[in-house]
């Protein structure tokens, strides 16, 4: 684990009035030795609300002049006033007119001068009292402003980095979409965070691995790291579809009439193929991560498989590398924003996240630890950093069991075979409901049961051998922990929640923006098993993660699977299971054959990382009792699917 780097508290001349945080959003523990915060002494109501075009110097509408974006701005009219510059919260997204953010999908709503009325979510609300202006920018080729929307490439991210720099003296803004008065950012000192979920993150990424001067801090929720990640995994297709039908989804009427080359880029840009191109390079920020210089507060639904996990582990692996500051929360949830699973220690979190990043408020957040995961429904643990100390990687070696097709998982190299023929109708659900039954789509193979908890943290790999018998074979690998639970049922259309019709408030309202959000719960399933990671690939792609190429029926290949980044304890009294097999149903496409696949067991293995490593999965299986092979089905979730082909809300 690199060195943790901490903030180097910065102090403005003049700052907004701090003081203790309400005591209604702190535990009483936590309000005995409350650290100062921003506090709400201006008026929401009073505040300034303006828009401002910012030029991107990009024309990707090729209409032959620069592109502007639209930025909407609440900030507090006392501070301009007394001259006082103020720190800016910035949301940059395609979803502002189109399809609406957070749970109740709201949009940008304006008045009669063209001035926002409604800024969806509640950042305004809450933080502009605080002495923060608010920005919300609609990403090019969306709502009211130029440009195509390129999903995730330059226009994209240089739509938000123009917003930065303009707030910084770096760029050009205007008052309105096509005149010529210029719009000066005078009344901010440029420190800049942004925040967002799903796509709104993604932006704050990319944004982020530019490393722009000016962005300070940065807080994606279930944000993608790697565009090619959000569509293929080791040439396995996630979607039947490319960026293109994406671009279409959010792009503007007047983006649609101007906008075709870039969709054609698309197009052809992201064959469906799986093979890496151009294109995708230029959309993937882990490569980038050297050049950030923000603060990271991740957070992820371990359950999510829209966004999925694996956009978590390479990003987060590299800003710790580049000893980046940063801090994670994990849930047990699907595509779920924060506010919707633990609204009051989130918004209490993320408010003084932002007063020490933007505020120079030394609150202390940068000393307490690094990682907050959710054990069981609303229960949280916190570990000092992430992945815990003392996790160490432990090679699991599948083998023969005493009955054909249920095998064997411990630290012994196993010998034989094992055989399975995909079946594109089946999942990992079904797959691990008859881990104990032979059946002719899987191959299965189980720990004995533990003897003492055993913590899986990070990201793990599985190399497997095998013949296909067909040209073209997919695979899966998943780890599953076998033992009754209740979970947050991430499958059911809520992934993990249920919306209550009660309302609370996080902020200042207006009559025409509310500061008041419909309450959540926990929707839970009762399970006799749950899904730790997964991972795909297209055996085609044995050779290179970035280009396939069509198999020799009856020839052996070695690929390595990459399993999500996760953290999850299998307890005491269960076992763990790793399954391969071919087609996930709901979660990959399906090869153009079925083929039948062949494992080598003696070259295939599984590299987990466990807090204590092989020593702690040794003394957790050593004298344990195996199972006795049965035809006992195991409830689960419900089958997965693949709910969205776009990364924004659950609802």
């Amino acid at each position: 684990m690199p060195k943790r780097t901490r903030f180097t508290t910065w102090r403005p001349l003049a700052t907004a009035a701090t003081a203790a945080l309400l005591a209604t959003l702190l535990t009483p523990a936590a309000a005995q030795a409350a650290p100062r915060g921003s506090e709400p002494v201006h008026s929401y109501e009073d505040a300034i609300r303006e828009a401002v075009w910012v030029d991107t110097g990009l024309d990707e509408d090729r209409d032959g002049k620069p592109d502007r974006v639209a930025v909407d701005i609440v900030r507090p009219r006392e501070t301009a006033r007394q001259g006082r510059k103020v720190p800016v919260i910035m949301d940059a997204s395609p979803y502002y007119s189109c399809c609406g953010r957070g749970n109740e999908s709201q949009k940008k709503t304006y008045d009669a001068q063209g001035r926002v009325a409604q800024m969806p979510l509640y950042y305004d609300n809450y933080f502009v009292p605080r002495g923060y202006a608010f920005v919300g920018v609609d990403l090019a080729g969306t709502n009211r402003s130029d440009g195509c929307v390129d999903v995730g490439g330059r226009s994209d991210v240089q739509s938000a980095k123009a917003v930065v720099d303009w707030l910084n003296g770096r760029a050009k803004a205007y008052t309105t979409r096509t005149g010529a008065t210029r719009a000066q950012a005078g009344w901010t000192n440029g420190r800049t965070g942004m925040i967002g979920k799903s796509w709104d993150g993604t932006i704050a990424n990319g944004v982020a691995a530019t490393g722009v001067r000016g962005l300070k801090t940065i807080v994606p929720i279930s944000a993608i790291s790697s565009w090619y990640d959000y569509y293929f995994q080791q040439g396995a297709p996630l979607y039947d579809s490319g960026p293109e039908w994406l671009s279409d989804y959010v792009d503007s009427p007047d983006a649609r009439a101007k906008c075709a080359a870039v969709q054609r880029k698309l197009v052809d840009g992201a064959p469906r193929t799986g093979d890496w191109t151009p294109l995708w390079s230029e959309r993937d920020y882990v490569k980038a991560a050297r050049k950030v210089k923000a603060s990271v507060f991740l957070v992820h639904g371990m359950q999510d498989l829209n966004v999925r996990m694996k956009h978590v582990g390479p990003w987060w692996n590299a800003l710790a590398k580049n000893g980046v500051e940063r801090k994670i929360w994990l849930s047990q949830t699907g595509h779920v924003d924060p506010f919707d699973f633990r609204r009051g220690a989130w918004v209490e979190t993320l408010h003084r996240w932002f007063d020490h990043a933007l505020m120079g408020i030394d609150n202390g957040i940068d000393r307490e630890p690094m990682a907050d995961i959710e054990r069981a429904p609303g229960q949280w643990d916190t570990s000092r950093v992430w992945p815990p100390s003392g996790t160490r990687t432990a090679t699991l070696r599948p083998d023969r069991g005493t009955q054909a097709g249920v095998g064997t998982l411990g630290l012994h190299r196993g010998h034989g075979t094992a055989s399975f023929t995909d079946d594109p109708k089946q999942s990992e659900t079904d797959w691990a409901a008859q881990i104990d039954k032979p059946t002719p789509e899987k191959a299965g193979f189980t720990t004995r049961m533990l003897t003492r908890d055993l913590r899986v943290s990070g990201s793990s790999e599985v190399t497997v051998t095998a013949t296909p018998s067909t040209p073209t074979a997919h695979l899966s690998a998943v780890l599953v922990d076998l033992g009754p639970a209740t979970i947050r049922d991430y499958a059911d259309a809520g992934e993990g929640i249920t919306t209550l019709t009660d309302r609370t408030c996080w902020g200042a309202s207006t009559t025409a923006d509310s500061s008041c959000f419909k309450e959540t719960k926990a929707k839970t399933a009762d399970v006799d098993y749950t899904v730790v990671s997964r991972g795909w690939a297209d055996l085609g792609n044995h050779a290179s993660d970035h280009k396939g190429s069509p198999l020799t029926p009856g020839k052996r290949y070695t690929i390595t699977l990459d399993l999500a980044a996760t953290d999850h304890v299998v307890p005491k009294g269960h076992r763990l299971a790793l399954i391969v097999a071919g087609t996930d149903q709901g979660l990959i496409d399906p090869p153009a054959d079925k083929p039948k696949l062949t494992l080598d067991l003696s070259r295939t293995s599984a590299r987990v990382p466990f807090t204590g490593g092989a020593t702690a999965f040794a003394r957790a299986t050593t004298g344990a009792a195996t199972a006795t092979p049965g035809a006992t089905f195991l409830d689960g979730v419900r089958e997965p699917r693949t709910t969205h082909r776009v990364p924004e809300a659950s609802q």
